[in-house]
Protein backbone atom coordinates (compact mmCIF):
# COMPACT_ATOMS: atom_id res chain seq x y z
CA UNK A 1 0.00 0.00 0.00
CA UNK A 2 0.65 3.81 -0.53
CA UNK A 3 0.81 6.62 2.07
CA UNK A 4 -1.21 9.33 0.70
CA UNK A 5 -1.10 13.21 2.57
CA UNK A 6 -3.42 15.77 0.91
CA UNK A 7 -2.83 19.38 1.35
CA UNK A 8 -4.13 22.87 -0.32
CA UNK A 9 -7.43 22.99 1.34
CA UNK A 10 -8.78 26.56 2.65
CA UNK A 11 -11.66 28.70 2.40
CA UNK A 12 -12.44 30.36 -0.66
CA UNK A 13 -15.06 32.76 -1.96
CA UNK A 14 -17.65 31.71 -4.68
CA UNK A 15 -16.60 31.94 -7.95
CA UNK A 16 -12.64 31.24 -6.89
CA UNK A 17 -10.32 28.42 -7.01
CA UNK A 18 -8.06 26.24 -4.99
CA UNK A 19 -5.43 23.30 -6.25
CA UNK A 20 -5.53 20.08 -3.82
CA UNK A 21 -2.40 18.13 -3.94
CA UNK A 22 -2.32 14.40 -2.48
CA UNK A 23 1.77 13.61 -1.91
CA UNK A 24 2.13 9.89 -2.40
CA UNK A 25 5.03 7.48 -0.34
CA UNK A 26 6.35 4.13 -1.81
CA UNK A 27 8.03 3.52 -4.85
CA UNK A 28 5.34 1.90 -7.03
CA UNK A 29 3.39 4.61 -6.90
CA UNK A 30 3.53 4.93 -10.64
CA UNK A 31 1.16 1.56 -10.48
CA UNK A 32 -1.72 3.32 -8.70
CA UNK A 33 -4.35 4.82 -9.81
CA UNK A 34 -6.00 7.86 -8.02
CA UNK A 35 -9.38 8.91 -7.27
CA UNK A 36 -10.69 12.06 -5.12
CA UNK A 37 -13.47 12.01 -3.33
CA UNK A 38 -15.40 14.41 -0.89
CA UNK A 39 -18.09 14.31 1.69
CA UNK A 40 -19.61 16.90 3.10
CA UNK A 41 -21.60 16.87 6.39
CA UNK A 42 -24.27 14.07 7.03
CA UNK A 43 -23.67 13.01 3.51
CA UNK A 44 -22.13 10.16 1.92
CA UNK A 45 -18.55 10.34 0.54
CA UNK A 46 -18.64 10.80 -2.92
CA UNK A 47 -16.44 10.26 -6.10
CA UNK A 48 -14.81 13.78 -7.61
CA UNK A 49 -12.24 12.43 -10.29
CA UNK A 50 -10.10 9.60 -11.23
CA UNK A 51 -6.77 9.00 -13.07
CA UNK A 52 -5.42 5.84 -13.79
CA UNK A 53 -1.69 4.82 -13.54
CA UNK A 54 -0.50 6.09 -16.78
CA UNK A 55 -2.55 9.57 -16.81
CA UNK A 56 -4.35 8.13 -19.94
CA UNK A 57 -7.91 7.44 -18.37
CA UNK A 58 -9.59 10.30 -16.32
CA UNK A 59 -13.14 10.87 -15.34
CA UNK A 60 -14.85 13.67 -13.16
CA UNK A 61 -18.19 13.45 -11.54
CA UNK A 62 -21.42 15.22 -13.78
CA UNK A 63 -20.91 17.90 -10.71
CA UNK A 64 -17.26 19.07 -11.38
CA UNK A 65 -16.76 18.17 -14.77
CA UNK A 66 -15.31 21.39 -16.79
CA UNK A 67 -14.58 23.23 -13.48
CA UNK A 68 -12.17 20.45 -12.02
CA UNK A 69 -8.74 18.86 -13.33
CA UNK A 70 -6.93 15.88 -11.91
CA UNK A 71 -3.50 15.10 -13.49
CA UNK A 72 -0.10 13.52 -11.74
CA UNK A 73 3.62 13.74 -11.76
CA UNK A 74 4.59 10.30 -10.86
CA UNK A 75 7.84 11.73 -10.49
CA UNK A 76 6.70 14.11 -7.62
CA UNK A 77 5.02 11.58 -6.51
CA UNK A 78 1.76 13.74 -6.29
CA UNK A 79 -1.97 14.17 -7.78
CA UNK A 80 -3.32 17.62 -8.24
CA UNK A 81 -7.02 18.45 -8.34
CA UNK A 82 -7.41 21.95 -9.91
CA UNK A 83 -11.05 23.49 -8.53
CA UNK A 84 -11.84 26.19 -10.54
CA UNK A 85 -15.41 27.84 -10.42
CA UNK A 86 -16.26 26.82 -7.02
CA UNK A 87 -19.51 26.24 -5.56
CA UNK A 88 -21.02 26.81 -2.12
CA UNK A 89 -22.02 23.23 -2.74
CA UNK A 90 -18.26 21.84 -3.36
CA UNK A 91 -18.24 22.53 0.34
CA UNK A 92 -16.49 19.20 1.94
CA UNK A 93 -13.50 17.19 3.02
CA UNK A 94 -11.89 16.15 0.09
CA UNK A 95 -9.90 12.87 0.04
CA UNK A 96 -7.53 11.16 -2.16
CA UNK A 97 -7.04 7.28 -2.59
CA UNK A 98 -5.31 4.91 -4.28
CA UNK A 99 -5.80 1.77 -5.65
CA UNK A 100 -3.47 -0.63 -8.05
CA UNK A 101 -4.08 -0.07 -11.80
CA UNK A 102 -7.62 1.39 -12.92
CA UNK A 103 -9.57 4.51 -11.05
CA UNK A 104 -13.64 3.45 -9.79
CA UNK A 105 -16.00 5.59 -8.55
CA UNK A 106 -16.78 3.18 -5.55
CA UNK A 107 -14.79 4.38 -2.47
CA UNK A 108 -14.76 0.53 -1.02
CA UNK A 109 -12.66 -0.09 -3.78
CA UNK A 110 -9.86 1.52 -2.24
CA UNK A 111 -7.41 0.62 0.03
CA UNK A 112 -5.35 3.33 0.65
CA UNK A 113 -6.71 6.86 1.98
CA UNK A 114 -5.53 9.92 3.30
CA UNK A 115 -6.79 11.89 6.32
CA UNK A 116 -8.61 14.80 4.11
CA UNK A 117 -8.38 18.34 3.50
CA UNK A 118 -11.24 20.57 4.31
CA UNK A 119 -12.03 23.24 1.60
CA UNK A 120 -15.14 25.95 2.19
CA UNK A 121 -16.72 27.97 -0.29
CA UNK A 122 -18.64 31.05 0.67
CA UNK A 123 -21.48 32.60 -0.64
Amino acid sequence: QVQLVESGGGLVQAGGSLTLACAASGRTFGNYAVGWFRQAPGKEREFVAGISWSGGNIGYANSVKGRFTISRDNVENTIYLRMNSLKPEDTAVYYCAARHAVYTNLPADYGSWGQGTQVTVSS
